[in-house]
């Protein structure tokens, strides 16, 4: 439980590859000692150049090729290549064989996990506090578009008589996934209370399985997906087509099926017309309330004001125009009345009759008031 597997490890020959390659049967022991005593020599006579990898390949028996991850190559190299060639001739003089050194520079050290663990380390020999440094290099490392990054560190924190571990995380670090490109770096900070271990894991994304497939492969692909497609344009996918078109030719007749609707549609037109003729009957009636809502027309001032206006002036004139013959001739009224009768005038009349009381006929009972006046005061 807790135990960790070594991220790197964990992923040779799936993302990561190997930092020494070379094959040996009987002299592998001989090759491995050799490798590691070159990188002993290389970090201590550069051990302010920010060296982060040292990759080791053996082609031939009697030669050596050394490859240097820097993130300081003016360093290494030095006024003119003068450290390059005494570090050469220092490597030959320990192996006894001809050895090639290649200097290659990181750009962003901010996304190697040994070089943020190194500076960590270099904070802590100098007093800084161990909290500050940790949380200034996950900052810097977010900051160059790193997805996570998780610092632990361990030992006498603060000068501390009783070690203990901190640590501090940011993003997210998926160790179980293999195609997660995650580095990892340990480094060690040698303080006057004792050595204080730093673990670094950078997690900067995945590794899609496509990058990592050979060209040839990807070449065969490309030719098989071309040759696929030509045959299924030629027979398989004409063929499926004609019988999707041939359905579709069997939908048709159901286009049959709107157009008995549409015939039902033509014949309920007539049956609005009936309608629209009952209501060309009432709009003469309309006109009735229209002379008794006349007074009701002031709540809804805003629609129904300007309509009876407009048709009241000429109907009540007409009509008055009339009325003053039939005044005039008393005796003829019973001869006047029945003529206007037939006539739909005269309906519409009827009701505004009894409705208006200012009518002339007022004035008539008035001489019997005042009759009746003079009787009481004779």
């Amino acid at each position: 439980m807790g135990h960790k597997v070594h991220p790197i490890g964990f992923r040779l020959g799936v993302v990561k590859g190997w930092q020494s390659r070379w094959y040996a049967e009987r002299h592998y022991k001989d090759l491995l000692a050799e490798d590691f005593k070159l990188r002993k020599m290389i970090q201590k006579e550069l051990a302010n150049a920010a060296i982060s990898r040292i990759e080791i390949e053996r082609a031939a028996a009697n030669q050596v090729t050394v490859v240097i991850h820097t993130a300081k190559p003016g360093i290494v190299i030095g006024k003119s290549g003068e450290k390059v060639d005494r570090l050469r001739t220092a490597l030959e003089k320990e192996t006894k064989k001809r050895v090639r050194l290649n200097i290659l520079e990181i750009r962003q050290p901010e996304l190697d996990a040994y070089l943020v663990g190194r500076s960590i380390a270099e904070q802590l020999e100098k007093r800084v506090s161990f909290r500050r440094a940790m949380k200034q290099a996950v900052q810097k490392t977010m900051r160059a578009n790193a997805k996570g990054i998780r610092v632990v560190v361990g030992g006498r924190l603060g000068g501390a008589e009783i070690a203990r571990t901190e640590k501090e995380v940011e993003g997210k670090i998926p160790l179980h996934t293999l195609r997660a490109d995650i580095d990892y770096g340990l480094a060690e900070a040698h303080t006057t209370f004792g050595v204080i271990g730093i673990k670094v894991w950078i997690y900067k994304g995945d590794v899609l399985p496509t990058k990592r497939r050979e060209p040839s492969e990807a070449a065969q692909e490309a030719a098989s997906a071309f040759t696929t497609h030509e045959r299924g344009e030629g027979g398989e996918r004409r063929g499926d087509r004609r019988p999707q078109r041939g359905e579709r030719g069997d939908r048709a007749p159901r286009g049959d099926r709107p157009a008995r609707p549409q015939g039902d549609r033509g014949e309920r037109a007539p049956r609005t017309d009936r309608p629209q003729g009952e209501r060309g009957e009432r709009a003469p009636r309309s006109d009735r309330p229209q002379g008794e809502r006349a007074p009701r027309t002031d709540r809804p001032r805003g629609e129904r004001a300007p309509r009876p206006q407009g048709e009241r002036p000429p109907r009540p004139q007409g009509e008055r125009a009339a009325r003053p013959p039939r005044a005039e001739k008393s005796e003829p009224v019973a001869q006047a009345t029945p003529a206007p009768a037939p006539e739909p005038i005269t309906e519409a009349q009827v009701p505004q009759e009894p409705q208006v009381p200012e009518t002339p006929q007022t004035p008539p009972p008035t001489p019997q008031a005042n009759e009746t006046n003079a009787t009481e005061s004779e």
